[in-house]
């Protein structure tokens, strides 16, 4: 069995999500699809729009998607017409893109489909969950560029992060934006079960809370935690988890350590590590100054696809690009363009 495939058996949901546009994250999803023919039935769809045929920010032709006859592809519909499968139309989702209704349709022949699927979480789950019921195996969902949502655990239950050429000129630049993005994405869950627990009632009413030492908590009302660093500072007193629903920010974190040191030491806990927006700069500095990041649920990265091939001329040395990577980072590595 391929490497990839023995990798995502046991999961029924995974993503795919690249750091940037054309590091290969297509290729890495038509390598799956070819490796699971005959196999596994598959369900597709994307986060957002990803089924251009040119490239929007680079305008390089992109690789197209080849699906499997008996496939399952949640698509919007102009994406849908522009694919050339034969196709039944099984069910419309009532979910609207600028692309229109996102409608799942079955493959009745092998061919090129275009993926434009929801861009807000709780539909993608959604959809994955009818791409199940109807008889898909497995859900694949094609991440688009600077969106990581899809690997949220509420979404998907395994995720592949593509990286590349492309980054940089400076294959040492690359190496290290990956290896930040991997301890980014794999930032450890909070183990206190009560606290978690404590931490998901303050979250079912408001976007802000504070957990103190006898587990009692106070939760603080506020239309977005974005701008929230005034209020975090106010309450640090015995405190030992700042709780904040949506994104934590560079520019959260720098005004909250510029205002205060009572952060020493305690867990700022975010929903997933898909909500940490954070500069290597910044993380470091906070951690080494002695807060703590953790989150409620962690992310299950299970490997990075390597793109040593840049479409704007240029490429790495693929051995020592791979070589570096797996040197920094306790997962497998393996070339996208190379296969398993």
């Amino acid at each position: 069995m391929s490497k990839i495939l023995e990798l995502i058996k046991e999961y029924r949901t995974i993503s795919i999500i690249g750091m940037a546009k054309n590091v290969g994250k297509t290729t890495v999803l038509n390598h799956i699809l070819s490796k699971a023919r005959g196999k596994y039935t598959l369900g597709l769809t994307s986060i957002g729009r990803d089924g251009e045929e040119y490239d929007q920010v680079s305008f390089f032709p992109k690789p197209r998607i080849y699906v499997e006859e008996g496939s399952y592809i949640a698509t919007a519909k102009e994406a849908l017409l522009n694919s050339d499968i034969t196709k039944e139309i099984i069910v419309t989702t009532g979910f609207y893109t600028p692309m229109g209704e996102v409608i799942i349709a079955k493959a009745l022949s092998d061919g090129y489909v275009d993926l434009a699927g929801p861009s807000i979480n709780k539909e993608i789950a959604e959809v994955c969950e009818l791409l199940l019921e109807l008889g898909s195996d497995k859900v694949i969902i094609d991440g688009a560029l600077s969106r990581k949502t899809q690997a949220s655990p509420s979404v998907s239950e395994a995720t592949i992060l593509s990286t590349g050429a492309v980054l940089s000129y400076n294959m040492e630049e690359t190496v290290k934006k990956t290896v930040f993005t991997v301890k980014l994405l794999s930032i450890e869950a909070e183990k206190d079960q009560e606290v978690v627990k404590v931490a998901e009632s303050i979250l079912d009413t408001a976007r802000l809370g504070f957990i103190y030492k006898s587990k009692s908590y106070k939760s603080i009302r506020i239309a977005t935690a974005i701008d929230s660093s005034k209020e975090i500072v106010e309450n640090l007193k015995d405190v030992t988890h700042v709780v904040i629903k949506g994104v934590i920010t560079d520019r959260l974190i720098e005004d909250v350590m510029k205002s205060t040191n009572k952060y020493k030491g305690v867990t700022f806990l975010a929903e997933d590590a898909t909500k940490l927006f954070l500069k290597e700069e910044t993380f470091l500095k906070f951690q080494k100054s002695g807060g703590i990041f953790r989150v409620l649920k962690p992310i299950n990265l299970i490997c990075v696809m390597i793109n040593p091939i840049s479409p704007l001329g240029y490429s790495y040395d693929k051995d020592e690009f791979l070589t570096q990577l797996k040197k920094e980072i306790n997962l497998p590595v393996f070339d996208v363009i190379g296969g398993d």
